[in-house]
């Protein structure tokens, strides 16, 4: 109920509007600590209603809070359905996060202009960026699961070992310590393939030399982390060390440049700038990092395009990354929490190229 009520009152009572409807599955579960419902109503006036289908209607009464579970035939129209809700509760100024086309008509046609429509996601996004003290606590425990990921990648990893069979013992060791899932695909690229921000898991053999980038993430309770650590099944090359320290000073530059009130594209400046002295500018390829929270991608974004300040409770990552196509990539990268003085850390370690280091 505690986040019902700021979103009530910037909508309410700031925006004018007298109900909010939710259905992007994320915001739902913001708000209703539950996964697999159909929708959120909110009225100024009137009960919470929770929306569920059939197959999660038991959990729904068992984990849902401060709602009333409204069960959904699977032959009945949803959004007819809340408008005929939404015209019970005299509900005039309707705001919600997000609607595909289908759906926005299909509630327009059933309010038949008792109601104005009008899309806020915006609303939701400012108070989901901004985590309260029990979500950062949940997200502190999944950095510390996926740092016990990342302690397997650096034990197992050795020349012969294929691509799957690391993400494999990551993924398990993360499970047998308590994560909920993966926050997202799991990536262990090697040799050229390290050259692909995104490149995934393979069957490939990791090789004697290989970079290898390894990209991984917990859930808990819902919460995500997300860690990057590259290192050499082997001995390293004087360039491959080189350019891992390009990388380590440039992820140490932009974690220093994490302060609240600061402008997010001036944390993306900071780093991006060692790696272009390096002259390696162009084998930077994306932005230094981005919210994360429930989803692996939220706002606050760090790239030079942000129009984002940044505050306390906000977590991002920081990620900066030379891709050189048919040498391998390097990639280092952490979660963050910003406070009102200072930063913490929620995955650290493994800062070194070598295996056993």
């Amino acid at each position: 109920m505690e986040k019902i009520i700021p979103l009530k009152k910037k909508a309410f009572e700031e925006k004018g509007f007298d109900g909010f409807l939710i259905t992007n599955e994320a915001n739902m579960l913001y708000f209703a600590g539950f996964p697999g419902a159909a929708c959120l109503l909110f009225p100024r006036d009137g009960e919470n209603m929770l929306y569920v289908y059939g197959v999660n209607y038991e959990q729904a009464k068992a984990e849902g809070k401060s709602f009333c579970v409204e069960l959904v035939k699977r032959d009945e129209n949803l959004m007819a359905k809340i408008a005929d809700q939404v015209k019970a509760f005299g509900i005039k100024n309707l705001a919600f996060d997000a609607l595909t086309f289908e759906n926005y008509r299909g509630l327009a046609k059933g309010l038949r202009g008792k109601a104005k429509l009008k899309q806020q996601g915006k609303l939701v996004w400012e108070l989901r960026k901004v985590k309260d003290s029990k979500e950062l606590e949940l997200m502190r425990r999944a950095g510390e699961l996926t740092c016990e990921g990342m302690k397997t990648a650096y034990e197992v990893i050795k020349p012969g070992i294929r691509e799957y069979e690391v993400a494999a013992e990551i993924e398990y060791a993360m499970r047998r310590k308590g994560s909920w899932g993966t926050a997202f695909d799991t990536i262990v690229a090697s040799g050229v393939r390290s050259a692909y921000p995104h490149g995934g898991c393979t069957d490939r053999e990791i090789r004697e030399g290989d970079l290898v980038v390894v990209d991984i993430g917990a859930s808990y309770r819902h919460y995500r982390s997300d860690m990057t650590r590259t290192l050499v099944a082997g001995k390293p090359t004087e360039k491959q060390k080189k350019l891992y320290e390009i990388v380590k000073t440039a992820q140490n530059k932009g974690v220093q440049s994490l302060k609240a009130k600061t402008k997010a594209r001036e944390v993306d400046t900071a780093a991006r700038k060692i790696i272009e002295e390096a002259g390696y500018s162009a084998n930077f390829v994306h932005s230094l990092g981005h919210g994360i929270g429930l989803e692996v991608h939220e706002p606050p974004a760090l790239s030079q395009q942000s129009k984002d300040r940044l505050t306390a409770g906000n977590v991002v990552t920081i990620e900066p990354g030379i891709y050189i196509v048919g040498f391998g990539g390097i990639r280092i990268e952490d979660t963050v929490a910003v406070k009102e003085q200072g930063i913490e850390k929620f995955t650290d370690g493994f800062y070194t190229i070598e295996i056993g280091k």
